[in-house]
């Protein structure tokens, strides 16, 4: 592609959920480091980048530059400047195109190709693509038929609107990124996609920000006791994240092995769980911890600033991933990449990105006799602790966002270059039309 017109100015679409939120909040995780991550990469690598959101706080100015050079995050009204419920929010979704355009409008701004996350942001993507004549590429991050083939109870289902969004989106987008081969494979035979329109891009991990220091230091900021354990969960408080079966396996540790948890804190970071009214399964999970006996084990934490959960991370001696469903799995890289070990269900993403006594171990979903049996190898084996944190860290050198970022820019470049053919070839069609002899 040495020939293609470089990329200098890109429109983000994260319609319901801000890239500067907390993580572990209801509707914050991988995709909101995905975003911000790789924007502020893209600025680095000399690419304009607004970041389109719903605005949820009148108080919150317009536009914020939290993401460095080149980067903006553009809040856009659309519907109450409140957190609405994620059903809501495609009610709202031609006001939220119609502020996007009148913003472009007003600053005269051309943008070379739209790159839009989760369905809600495709179908936007789509009606933007239609007045602007730019091509949009899509990432999904989740799968409604994937969260749907695990779902144990029909509030866990995706809706079917969700369904025939997501349908839509892939047959409208000019390109779809794909986290992993498995992602591939459902775009595949789930949904039927046009496999020529799909690329395999992972994502990508900051790896100064994300960077190994020493374990006492990580404990003293974090406030733990340099000579107590920690193992560390993050991320959305939801049923398809698999808490319980962490909470069960420290129970069957409790019961078994009742000295190797003696000064071992399991600290559970994501959602709110000091709210007058906790959602169900924040409230769920902490009657859970008093039937299993274990409060003096396990602590919620609540949401953490994204700055500081690399000291999290360096001060645990593991990171869980009990996932039903994972697209990918950014926490599991993040703690990767700062030369932690990670615990994960072997499904989606996860499969790919750790692997089994390399770089950490895998565990069946839903199996706490299997992942009880794994952290307590890896609570009292530190050769086998370090071995596998060393290795993880090495494994995680490929996905430093300024590669990943080179792969996609790739992929906007072949894009606009093959639509760029594509009206070239229809205005000579036309050309050719006008001139022909009566």
């Amino acid at each position: 592609m040495d020939t293609c017109t470089p990329i200098k100015r890109i429109a983000v679409l994260s319609v319901h959920t801000c890239p500067l939120a907390l993580l572990g909040g209801k509707k914050t995780g991988g995709m909101n480091v995905y975003v911000r991550d790789y924007s502020r990469e893209l600025g680095r690598q000399g690419v304009q980048v607004d970041v389109f959101t719903r605005s949820q706080d009148d108080c919150q100015p317009m536009i914020k530059h939290d993401l460095g050079y080149g980067g903006r995050v553009i809040h856009i009204p659309a519907g109450p400047e409140k957190p609405i419920p994620l059903g809501e929010i495609v009610n709202y979704l031609d006001e939220f195109v119609a502020g996007v355009l009148a913003f472009a409008t007003e600053e005269a701004i051309h943008y070379d190709v739209i790159h839009s996350h989760y369905w809600l942001s495709g179908l936007v993507a789509e009606k933007l693509r239609d007045v602007w004549g730019i091509p949009f590429v899509h990432m999904f991050h989740t799968l409604g038929h994937m969260k749907n083939r695990i779902a144990l109870s029909d509030s866990e289902r995706a809706p079917q609107e969700r369904i025939d969004g997501e349908h839509q989106v892939i047959k409208a987008a000019n390109r779809i990124i794909a986290a992993t081969p498995a992602e591939e494979a459902q775009l595949n035979w789930l949904y039927g996609a046009d496999m020529s329109k799909v690329r395999i891009v992972s994502p990508g991990v900051d790896l100064e920000r994300f960077a190994p220091i020493p374990t006492k230091q990580a404990k003293e900021m974090v406030g733990i006791c340099p000579d107590n354990k920690n193992i560390i969960f993050a991320g959305r408080i939801e049923p398809l994240k698999g808490v319980d079966t962490l909470l069960h396996a420290m129970s069957l540790i409790q019961k078994r092995h009742p000295e190797a948890i003696e000064h071992v804190c399991v600290a559970i970071i994501g959602g709110d769980p000091w709210a007058e009214t906790p959602d169900e399964e924040m409230a769920r999970l902490q009657e859970l911890r008093a039937e299993l006996d274990i409060i003096d084990t396990v602590a919620f934490l609540g949401a953490k600033d994204q700055d500081i959960l690399p000291n999290y991370y360096a001060a645990a001696e593991m990171v869980i991933m009990p996932s039903h469903y994972e697209s990918f799995g950014m926490v599991a890289l993040e703690a990767m990449a700062m030369g932690t070990p990670v615990i994960a269900s072997e499904v989606g993403g996860l499969a790919f990105l750790v692997r089994d006594n390399e770089n950490g171990f895998h565990v069946p979903s839903r199996d706490p006799e299997a992942l009880a049996d794994r952290i307590y190898c890896l609570l009292t084996d530190e050769t086998c602790r370090e071995r596998l944190g060393r290795q993880a860290r090495y494994y995680a050198l490929q996905y430093d966002w300024e590669i990943i970022v080179q792969r996609l820019l790739r992929v906007f470049e072949e894009v606009v270059e093959q639509e760029k053919i594509v009206r070239e070839k229809m205005m000579g069609e036309t050309a050719v039309l006008t001139c022909a002899p009566c």
